[in-house]
C-alpha cells in the first residue's frame, strides 16, 4: 500500500482498525467496537448505506427515518468517547465501499458483528475473502443473539425444527449468554479530517412531514432504548401476563425497533429480566414471575427467527413445509388494496390497518388479526402481506416477519392449522372488549354502541341511523362472508393436496423436480416503490436513489378512506439482487385467468396452481347477516409468544393437534389439523432440499 494512500486520514497506519456498524447502532455491549478499542491504535467507525443490496426489501420510509435518527445519536456518542466522527459511505456494494475505506485509511484490521439473513451471510463471506486477500485481519462477533445458531442443536447435532424444543435447549445450555459489555472508556480515531464522509439521503421533501410526526412518539438512539427498557422493567413488566392482550392500551414493551436496529442488546434485556424474575420469585410474586417467563419467551421467538433464517435461508421466499408450495393463492390486487387501506368492513382489521398506515406500528395481537385475515379469509399470497409489513413497520425485520407469516400460513411444523379461520368479531371482543381501539382509528363508528362495534352489519337499522352509519356508504360492507371464505379455503386445501400428490407421483416416475411451486407469485405494482435516480456523489460510482411511495405517507383520518393511489411500478435499473435463488422449475406453468370485475370491490382475481373457478367472494347486498356457521372458530388467537413488542409481530397459537410449541392459555376451538390427515407431506425443507425438489 502506498504511503500516500495510507496517510489520507492522518495518524500512524501501523495499527488502525475499521469498525463496520450495521444493525448494531450502539456503543454499549458492542463486541466489535470493544475488540477494536482493546486492540489499541486508531479506530475508524464506519457505516455504509447500501439498500440496493436488499433487492425487493429496500427499507421503507419509517425504517429509513429511524436509521437516520439512530446514526445521529451514534455519531454523537462516538464523538463523546473520543472518535472524530462516524465515517459514512453511500454505495450499491457495501463490500466494495469497505474495501475502499480500508485502503483510504490504511487499516490493518476490520471488525463487525454478525447478521443472519441470507443476503448478509453471503455478503459477509465475500467481504472476509476479499479482505483476507489484501492481508487484512477480519474478526466478526455475535452481538444480536443469546447463542449463535450453530451452538443450539439437538442430541444428534441437528438443528431444531420446533420452537419449544429450541427454546428449552437455550434455557438449559451449560453456559449462560455472555454478560453485556460496558462501553469503551475511550476511542482514539486519529485525525479523520481528511477522510471523507458522504451525505446519506434517507428521505425526500414529500416524506419530511410524515416523518416529523414519528418524532413525537419515538426517540431512536441507544441511550433512549436503554431508558425505554428501564421504564418497562420498572413498570409494565410486572403485569405483563395480565395486560399483554389489551390492544386498546400501551401494554407492551415497545422495544422491538430498538432491538431490530441494534440500539438495545438482547443479552442485556435477557439478563435484566432474569434478575427481575429471581427477585419476584423470592418474594413469592408468582404473577410477576410468570410475566417474566412470557416476556422471555418473546425473546426466544426473536432468537428462533434468526435460527430459522440461518438454517433455512429461503424462509422469506418459500414455505418451509413441502405441501404449501401447491396452495392455490387468490391473486387479487383489488382485495390487497382494500386490506391495505382498512376498508374490509371488519372493524378490528380496518382499525389495525389504519393504525399501521398512520403510525408504522401495530400491537402484536392486531398484527396476528390482520395477517390471519389476509391469508385465510382473503387467501392472498402471504409474501405480499410480509412485504407490505416490511415497507410500513417501524420494526420491520425480515427474519421475524418471515417467521410470523410462515407461522400464520401453516408453513412450519409447529404452526397453527391453515384450515382454521378466526372470527374477527370474537377477536375484537377479546382484545378490544370496549371498542376503544376501533373507535380511535375508525371515527365513522365512534357513536356505535359497544354491543355492535365489532359487527355493525348485525346492528338494527335504527341503531345505525342514530350512530350516523350507512353501511356501504360511509363505512364498507364486509368484503367477504366468513362462511364463503371457509368454503373457499376447504376447496383450496383439497386442490393443494391433489396437486401435491400429483407432484409426488411425477417425481416417483422419474421427473426430479415435480410440478413446481405456487409461491412464485410476483409482487403487485403497489409493492414496487417509485425510484428517483440522482447523480452519484463525488467519489462514488454509485447511482443514488431515493424511493418514494404514496402509501407510506401518514394520511388524515378522513383522507385515508378516499385517497387515490398512484403508485408507480419501480424501475430497479441496475440494482442487483445477489441472493442465492431457489431454482424455478421450467415445466411449471401456473394457470392464471382473470375474472370479471364484481361490482366496485372486486378487482382482477387470479387463481394459480389449479383450474379456474368462479370467485365465491361476493359482496353482500345488505348489512344484515345471518349468524356465522359454527364451523368457523369462535376463538380468536389466544397466543402467548413474541409478546411485549419485542419484535411484536406474532403471538403463539392455541394448542393444536400436532404441536405444543405455543401452549394456549385459555380454552380454544380449532378444526382438525390437515397435517394429521396428510402425514406424508409433513416435512420441513432446508435449503439443499428445496433446490432438489423444485
Amino acid at each position: 500500500m502506498s504511503a500516500s494512500s495510507s496517510s489520507l486520514c492522518g495518524g500512524d497506519p501501523a495499527m488502525r482498525s475499521v469498525v463496520w456498524f450495521r444493525r448494531d447502532l450502539r456503543v454499549e455491549d458492542n463486541p466489535a467496537l470493544a475488540a477494536a478499542a482493546r486492540a489499541g491504535g486508531e479506530v475508524v467507525p464506519a457505516y455504509v448505506w447500501s439498500p440496493e443490496e436488499e433487492g425487493p426489501y429496500y427499507p421503507g420510509r419509517v425504517s429509513r427515518w429511524w436509521i437516520s435518527q439512530s446514526l445521529k445519536h451514534l455519531d454523537a456518542s462516538l464523538r463523546r468517547l473520543g472518535a472524530g466522527k462516524l465515517v459514512t459511505r453511500r454505495s450499491a456494494d457495501a463490500v466494495v465501499a469497505l474495501l475502499q475505506l480500508v485502503r483510504d485509511t490504511g487499516a490493518t484490521h476490520v471488525y463487525f458483528n454478525h447478521l443472519y439473513d441470507p443476503i448478509s451471510l453471503v455478503r459477509d463471506h465475500r467481504l472476509k475473502e476479499m479482505l483476507a486477500a489484501e492481508g487484512i485481519v477480519v474478526q466478526s462477533f455475535n452481538a444480536d443473539l443469546l447463542y449463535e445458531p450453530w451452538e443450539v442443536v439437538d442430541d444428534e447435532g441437528q438443528p431444531f425444527t420446533m420452537f419449544t424444543a429450541f427454546w428449552n435447549r437455550c434455557l438449559s445450555m451449560q453456559y449462560d449468554p455472555p454478560a453485556p459489555l460496558l462501553p469503551p472508556k475511550k476511542i482514539n480515531s486519529g485525525d479523520l479530517s481528511m477522510c471523507p464522509s458522504e451525505d446519506l439521503i434517507f428521505e425526500d421533501d414529500s416524506e419530511r412531514g410524515s416523518n416529523a410526526l414519528l418524532a413525537r412518539a419515538w426517540t431512536p438512539g441507544w441511550q433512549n432504548a436503554d431508558k425505554a427498557l428501564t421504564a418497562f422493567l420498572n413498570g409494565p413488566l410486572a403485569d405483563y401476563s395480565v395486560n399483554r392482550k389489551k390492544a386498546d392500551s400501551a401494554s407492551t414493551s415497545l422495544l422491538s425497533p430498538h432491538l431490530h436496529f441494534g440500539e438495545l442488546s438482547v443479552r442485556k434485556v435477557f439478563h435484566l429480566v432474569r434478575m427481575k424474575q429471581l427477585v419476584w420469585s423470592n418474594e413469592g410474586n408468582h404473577a410477576a414471575e410468570e410475566s417474566c417467563t412470557l416476556f422471555l419467551r418473546s425473546i426466544g421467538l426473536r432468537e428462533y427467527s434468526r435460527y430459522l433464517s440461518f438454517n433455512h435461508p429461503s424462509s422469506h421466499e418459500r414455505p418451509l413445509l413441502a405441501h404449501l408450495r401447491f396452495f392455490p393463492w387468490v391473486v387479487n390486487e383489488s382485495y390487497f388494496k382494500i386490506w391495505r387501506q382498512g376498508r374490509t368492513g371488519y372493524p378490528l382489521v380496518d382499525a389495525g390497518m389504519r393504525e399501521l398506515w398512520a403510525t408504522g406500528w401495530l400491537h402484536d395481537r392486531i398484527r396476528v388479526v390482520v395477517s390471519s385475515f389476509f391469508v385465510k379469509v382473503l387467501q392472498l399470497p402471504w409474501r405480499w402481506g410480509m412485504k407490505y409489513f416490511w415497507d410500513t413497520l417501524l420494526d420491520a425485520d425480515l427474519e421475524s416477519d418471515a417467521l410470523g407469516w410462515q407461522y400464520i400460513t401453516g408453513s412450519l411444523p409447529d404452526s397453527r392449522e391453515l384450515d382454521r379461520i378466526d372470527n374477527p368479531q370474537f377477536e375484537g371482543y377479546k382484545f378490544d372488549p370496549h371498542g376503544e381501539y376501533v373507535r380511535r382509528w375508525i371515527p365513522e363508528l365512534v357513536r356505535l354502541p359497544t354491543e355492535w362495534i365489532h359487527h355493525p352489519w348485525d346492528a338494527p337499522v335504527s341503531v345505525l341511523q342514530a350512530a350516523g352509519i350507512e353501511l356501504g356508504s360511509n363505512y364498507p360492507l364486509p368484503i367477504v362472508e366468513l362462511d364463503a371464505a371457509k368454503a373457499r379455503l376447504q376447496e383450496a386445501l383439497s386442490e393443494m393436496w391433489q396437486l401435491e400428490a400429483a407432484s409426488r407421483a411425477t417425481m416417483n416416475n422419474g421427473m426430479e423436480e415435480g410440478l413446481g411451486d405456487s409461491s412464485e407469485v410476483p409482487f403487485p405494482e403497489e409493492l414496487q416503490m417509485e425510484v428517483d435516480r440522482q447523480r452519484a456523489q463525488a467519489t462514488a460510482n454509485v447511482v443514488m436513489t431515493v424511493r418514494r411511495r404514496e402509501d407510506q405517507m401518514v394520511p388524515t383520518m378522513t383522507s385515508s378512506l378516499n385517497r387515490a393511489e398512484t403508485e408507480v411500478s419501480a424501475d430497479l435499473g441496475n440494482s442487483e439482487d445477489t441472493r442465492a435463488q431457489v431454482p424455478f422449475h421450467a415445466h411449471f406453468h401456473p394457470r392464471v385467468e382473470r375474472e370479471d370485475m364484481i361490482q366496485n370491490t372486486e378487482g382482477p382475481a387470479l387463481r394459480i396452481n389449479g383450474t379456474h373457478q368462479h370467485n365465491i367472494f361476493q359482496q353482500p347486498q345488505n348489512h344484515r347477516r345471518e349468524a356465522l356457521a359454527p364451523s368457523v372458530s369462535e376463538a380468536s388467537s389466544s397466543w402467548t409468544g413474541r409478546e411485549g413488542a419485542v419484535v411484536p409481530v406474532w403471538s403463539p397459537p392455541a394448542a393444536s393437534g400436532h404441536s405444543e410449541t405455543f401452549a394456549a392459555d385459555e380454552a380454544d376451538v380449532s378444526s382438525r389439523s390437515y397435517l394429521d390427515r396428510h402425514p406424508q407431506s409433513h416435512r420441513l425443507m432446508n435449503w439443499s432440499q428445496l433446490s432438489q425438489s423444485l
